[in-house]
């Protein structure tokens, strides 16, 4: 039978060849991102590299259910929800779609993984008990559906979408290590090497992009994780929050900022905070280095407390207030 350990390996091998494939098709008949006065990069880029992240993580969620890793109606959300974001994406990379379709297909796959998932999990938040009942629906479908655009959002720079999501997994991974899960550290683990395949052709300086096909499929299947593990141990979520809060932050702050500017949200811009920093520190590679530092060594340590001991009501606002403190010094949601 076919081990983790080869699984990944294979996966690891299928999204670098597969990048390189997508690198050379795109090329070939000019898919580019070309630099324009919202851009971040200079010099035109192939792009719809995450198409590969696609490819190498979904066609393993067969393997994973045979291994007895994963349950068949999780598969289904993920795979499912992933390949429709993944698709609408593609589509968009080639011949743009309005914004009002793709939020229409984000809502039904976002809407599809949280049915296969049976719904939002109930949490628990200090003495608080949610238990969601129907409001679940609202609120789950919220909640993927920005953890989808909010990703797209924060992918504008060299390797900064990859780094995140693969920090993020190897952290959930040694998370489920610290608490005896292995089998709940296949998904992470095979996610982040997917990405990982990538992401050695997308860090600075990138020879690809990830493009929309790839980072909203990161953003649904990070978000359809969080949901996945925490009906196992709603503490997860609280986790997957945490190690997530760069991104949740900066992404939301922005369009906070813009919509008291009444600025138009769904048009491209350069008001992040994260691009705020690259172009005061005129390099991409820092910045990204930074997301990787802060996930690991100031992030990982909280979500590892707010699992092994809870008080989710007390680590979670911890982890968050540097953090807003941070991209508020770096003019997120502000003009340049």
């Amino acid at each position: 039978m076919l081990t983790v350990g080869w699984l990944l390996a294979a996966a690891l091998c299928v999204a670098w060849v597969g990048t390189w494939l997508v690198r050379a098709y795109a090329l070939h008949h000019s898919i580019m991102d070309v630099p324009n006065q919202r851009s971040s990069h200079v010099v035109p880029t192939p792009r719809g590299g995450g198409v590969a992240i696609v490819l190498s993580f979904v066609a393993a969620l067969p393997v994973v259910v045979q291994g007895g890793w994963l349950e068949v109606h999780h598969a289904i959300a993920l795979g499912g929800a992933g390949s429709l974001v993944a698709l609408v994406g593609f589509l968009d990379d080639h011949r743009p779609i309005s914004a009002r379709w793709r939020l229409l297909v984000h809502f039904v796959a976002a809407a599809w993984g949280l049915y296969w998932l049976g719904g939002m999990p109930p949490l628990q938040f200090g003495d608080a008990y949610i238990p969601w009942g129907v409001w679940g629906i609202p609120v789950g479908l919220l909640y993927l559906v920005w953890m989808l655009n909010l990703y797209n959002f924060m992918d504008g720079i060299d390797g900064i979408a990859g780094v995140e999501a693969v920090t993020t997994c190897v952290a959930v991974v040694l998370i489920c290590g610290l608490t005896g899960d292995w089998q709940a550290a296949v998904l992470p683990a095979l996610l982040a090497v997917s990405v990982g395949g990538f992401l050695y052709w997308n860090l600075p300086p990138a020879r690809i992009f990830m493009g929309d096909a790839g980072s909203g499929f990161l953003g649904l299947i990070l978000g359809l994780l969080s949901l996945q593990m925490a009906w196992a141990n709603p503490d997860l979520f609280w986790a997957w929050l945490i190690l997530l809060a760069v991104f949740l932050v900066d992404a939301t702050i922005t369009l906070l900022r813009r919509l008291w500017r009444g600025v138009r949200v769904y048009e491209a811009h350069r008001e992040h905070a994260y691009q705020h920093a690259a172009r005061r520190l005129r390099a991409h590679r820092p910045v990204t280095a930074a997301v990787a530092a802060i996930n690991l060594f100031w992030l990982l340590p909280l979500a590892c407390w707010v699992v092994l001991k809870g008080d989710a009501w007390f680590v979670v606002p911890l982890a968050y207030g540097p953090l807003i403190w941070l991209v508020l010094k770096y003019r997120a949601g502000l003009a340049e």
